[in-house]
């Protein structure tokens, strides 16, 4: 079976454990443990940013973004699609008890006419307060260009708002754009960063920032249950996929593109690939169905909606994998 539902698949390799086993680990909670720290610090210094927070999840990063941005009753804006208004439960409503705002624009960015419509008469007392601005980089595998990013990211100092980048493949768009990571997270006061994705760790992610957010971050961690006390164990997968993982990405794009160009020459489809993803649109309707069909044959891929399928390459995808399920997915069309 070929699995390219995503990249949160991959499993460790042997150097990785052998990493991961030898960890030096202290109780995290009272910042003793070594393993941990050295993770944060190297994550910040790759990022450009102050500090870092390791977590167990890119959700958590998120949510403890936007807890450690504003204050409850005040308003945030971030794309109808993202992770963070799609898939998170509504955990801003619960957990910042924060209002969000959603603008739709392709780009992965508001307009201008956007922002400046929002901010329009901002002094309403019967408004809403707006305190942060939220990206996703990259949406669906399309990296946000960097002129876009910094366009936001002075809008939102220009208007007293903070900028937060849900990165979770951070380290992806920065390949797509041949920029370095600190110019991806450059306009933004906090970053969400994921090693369990595409750098195929096992678990955990990173939240990134000035060091006052880190710690009030820090302290969300804890409400939620969060204080991993000996979790150097697996941050050290995670520091491992850092150091070892990110320069390989330019591979699954190249495989993604392959991919992608074979799912349209051989198999009729319309599909295009974003860094690591390729997304495969079907007649309408017909999305489940031919995820089941590709399954049957051996390649598991999810449907993003009734009309298109997100087949995601990873760490444990090589060429001939490609091939095979070009020739599976073939197969199941025929």
């Amino acid at each position: 079976m070929i699995d390219l539902r995503s990249d949160t698949v991959t499993r460790p390799g042997p150097a990785m454990r052998q990493a991961m086993a030898q960890a030096e680990v202290g109780d995290d909670v009272f910042g003793e443990d070594p393993t941990i720290r050295e993770l944060e610090e190297e994550t910040a210094a790759r990022l450009g940013k102050e500090a870092a927070l390791y977590v167990p999840s890119g959700t958590m990063s998120n949510q403890l973004a936007v807890l450690a941005s504003l204050n409850s009753g005040e308003e945030f804006w971030a794309h109808s699609g993202s992770h963070l208004i799609t898939d998170e439960q509504g955990g801003t409503s619960l957990i910042a008890r924060a209002l969000p705002r959603t603008f739709d624009d392709p780009g992965g960015a508001p307009s201008d006419e956007v922002l400046a419509a929002w901010t329009f008469e901002t002094g309403d007392i019967h408004r809403a307060r707006p305190r942060l601005i939220c990206l996703e980089n990259t949406m669906t595998g399309r990296p946000v260009a960097l002129r876009e990013q910094r366009r936001v990211g002075a809008f939102a100092r220009r208007h007293s708002m903070r900028a937060h980048l849900d990165g979770a493949r951070l380290w992806n768009a920065a390949v797509a754009l041949d920029a370095r990571p600190e110019q991806v997270a450059e306009p933004f006061d906090t970053v969400s960063v994921c090693f369990s994705k595409s750098l195929g760790a096992p678990v955990g992610s990173a939240l990134a920032g000035d060091a006052d957010a880190i710690d009030r971050a820090r302290r969300g961690r804890k409400l939620l249950g969060a204080g991993m006390r000996q979790a150097g164990i697996i941050a050290a997968g995670a520091l491992y996929a850092l150091r070892n993982h990110v320069d390989r990405l330019a591979e699954d794009h190249a495989r993604a593109s392959r991919l992608a160009l074979g799912l349209r020459e051989r198999c009729g489809f319309h599909a295009e690939a974003h860094t690591n993803m390729v997304v495969l649109t079907t007649p309408p309707g017909e999305a489940e169905r031919h995820v089941a069909a590709f399954a049957a044959h051996g390649v598991r891929c999810l449907a993003l909606d009734a009309d298109r399928i997100r087949l995601v390459l990873h760490l444990e995808v090589d060429d001939s994998a490609v091939g095979a399920a070009v020739d599976a997915i073939a197969a199941a069309t025929r």
